[in-house]
C-alpha cells in the first residue's frame, strides 16, 4: 500500500476555512486506498499561529495526522510592513519574496526537517495551498514525489515572484476547477507539467435528502437560534479577505431602500473583523456541521461575497440542497458555477445585487427550476466516485515515465 503524506498549514475539525475543509475530506476518501498521513501545525488560528493543539500525533476520523509547532507566531503589524514592501520593491526587482513567505508562515521549520529527513517513507506529497511557507519551502525538498493542489485564485500574492518557480516544480498539479487551471496556465505557462481537474465530492448527510426529515431538521434548527420569517445565509469565515465587510454594506443599504422587506441575514462562522449590530443580521458563530446544513437548507439563497474561491465547498453543499446561490461575479469560479448550472445569480455593484436579488424574490417559478438544476448539477459533477477514481489515476501513475 503507498503511503501519502498530505500537507496543509492547519488541520482539524474545529478549523474554519475552505481549503483546510477540502483537506480534510481528500484525506478521509483516500485513507480507504492508502496509508494517509497528515503533516500540518499545531494552530488553530491563521492570524497568529499560536499554538492550539498539542504537539505529535493523532488519529481523527480514522486519519494519521502528525502536528509541528511553528517556531513563532505572526506578527501582523510586521507581516503588513512586508507586504507593502514586497509590493513596491518587486517592480523595481528587489526580491523578498522568501522574507515575506517567512512572516506569512507559518514558520515551522519542523516540519520542513521532517520532510527532508523522511523522503524515503513516503511514495507521494500533496500539498494543498500554493500560498503559505509549508508548500513554498517543503514542496521543493521532494517535488519529484510531489502534487500540488493550488487551490490557487486572483489575489496580488500570487504574482510575486517566488512562485513562479513554485508552480514549475511539483510532479503533478490538481486544479479544482477549469477557471483555476486556466488563470494558472495564463500565468506560468506551465501546461507540461501533468495535471487533471479534480473538485470534491459533496456528501450530504441522508436526513437533508429525505425531505420530512428535512424539514424537521430545518424547525429544529430555528427554533434552537430563535429563526423566524425568511432569511439568506452566509457559512464561512467571517472576514475581510472574504469581502463580508461588503456583504454587510450591501445588506444594510438594500434594507435600508427596501423597509418592507422582511428578509434576515444569518451569518455562520468564526468572526475575524466584527459582525455589525443590526437588527436583520444574525450571527450564530462557529457551529456543528448538523446546524451549518440545517441552516443553508432552510435558507432562500446563499450568499458568497467572495472574490478570491477556487472552488468554494460551501456553494456546492447549498447547491445539492437546492438553495441557489447569490456570488460575486468579479470570482471567475462563482460566476462559472451558477452560469454553468442555471442555478444562481451574480452581482458586481450594489445595483446589481439589488436588481438580482428583487428578481428573484419576484418570480417563484424560477426560483424552484434554479433549485432543481442546481442539485442536478451537483450530482452530475461532484459525486466522490468520479473524484476517488481521478484522484487514483494520478497518484497511481506518479512513477510513470509520462508524469
Amino acid at each position: 500500500m503507498k503511503k501519502l503524506a498530505i500537507i496543509n498549514q492547519r488541520y482539524g475539525l474545529e478549523v474554519n476555512g475552505g481549503s483546510e475543509y477540502y483537506t480534510r475530506l481528500i484525506a478521509e476518501h483516500l485513507n480507504k486506498y492508502y496509508d494517509v498521513e497528515v503533516l500540518t501545525t499545531t494552530a488553530l488560528d491563521y492570524n497568529t499561529w499560536k499554538p492550539h493543539y498539542a504537539q505529535g500525533d493523532k488519529i481523527i476520523n480514522g486519519v494519521k495526522v502528525k502536528r509541528f509547532s511553528a517556531e513563532h507566531s505572526r506578527n501582523m503589524l510586521r507581516f503588513r510592513v512586508v507586504s507593502k514592501l514586497m509590493c513596491m520593491f518587486s517592480k523595481i526587482g528587489v526580491r523578498l519574496d522568501k522574507w515575506w513567505v517567512k512572516e506569512q508562515g507559518p514558520y515551522v521549520k519542523s516540519l520542513i526537517q521532517y520532510i527532508k529527513e523522511n523522503e524515503r517513507e513516503y511514495d507521494v506529497f500533496i500539498f494543498v495551498t500554493y500560498l503559505y511557507y509549508t508548500t513554498v519551502i517543503g514542496l521543493p525538498e521532494v517535488a519529484d514525489k510531489s502534487i500540488l493542489i493550488p487551490t490557487a485564485h486572483d489575489e496580488p500574492y500570487f504574482y510575486f515572484p517566488i512562485y513562479r518557480k513554485l508552480f514549475e516544480m511539483p510532479k503533478a498539479i490538481i486544479f479544482l476547477t477549469e477557471e483555476e487551471k486556466k488563470f494558472v496556465r495564463d500565468k506560468f505557462n506551465n501546461e507540461k507539467i501533468p495535471y487533471d481537474v479534480i473538485g470534491v465530492g459533496i456528501d450530504i448527510p441522508k436526513k437533508f435528502q429525505d425531505e420530512k426529515t428535512c424539514e424537521k431538521a430545518i424547525s429544529e434548527f430555528r427554533q434552537k437560534y430563535h429563526i423566524t420569517g425568511k432569511y439568506i445565509i452566509y457559512a464561512g469565515r467571517v472576514d475581510y479577505g472574504k469581502k463580508c465587510d461588503e456583504m454587510f454594506t450591501f445588506f444594510i443599504r438594500f434594507k435600508k431602500d427596501h423597509p418592507e422587506d422582511e428578509i434576515q441575514l444569518v451569518v455562520i462562522g468564526k468572526d475575524m473583523m466584527g459582525v455589525p449590530k443590526h437588527q436583520d443580521i444574525r450571527h450564530l458563530g462557529f457551529v456543528s456541521e448538523e446546524d451549518k446544513y440545517s441552516g443553508i437548507a432552510g435558507a432562500e439563497y446563499l450568499w458568497l461575497p467572495s472574490q478570491f474561491e477556487s472552488l468554494s465547498i460551501a456553494l456546492l453543499e447549498a447547491m445539492a440542497l437546492g438553495v441557489p446561490g447569490i456570488v460575486n461575479g468579479n470570482c471567475e469560479v462563482l460566476k462559472g458555477h451558477c452560469t454553468k448550472s442555471e442555478s444562481g445569480v451574480f452581482y458586481r455593484s450594489y445595483e446589481e445585487f439589488e436588481q438580482e436579488f428583487l428578481m428573484l424574490a419576484e418570480s417563484k417559478e424560477k426560483y424552484e427550476t434554479m433549485s432543481v438544476k442546481a442539485k442536478r448539477y451537483v450530482e452530475k459533477n461532484y459525486d466522490w466516485i468520479t473524484i476517488e477514481k481521478k484522484f487514483k489515476m494520478m497518484i497511481d501513475n506518479m512513477q510513470m515515465e509520462y508524469f
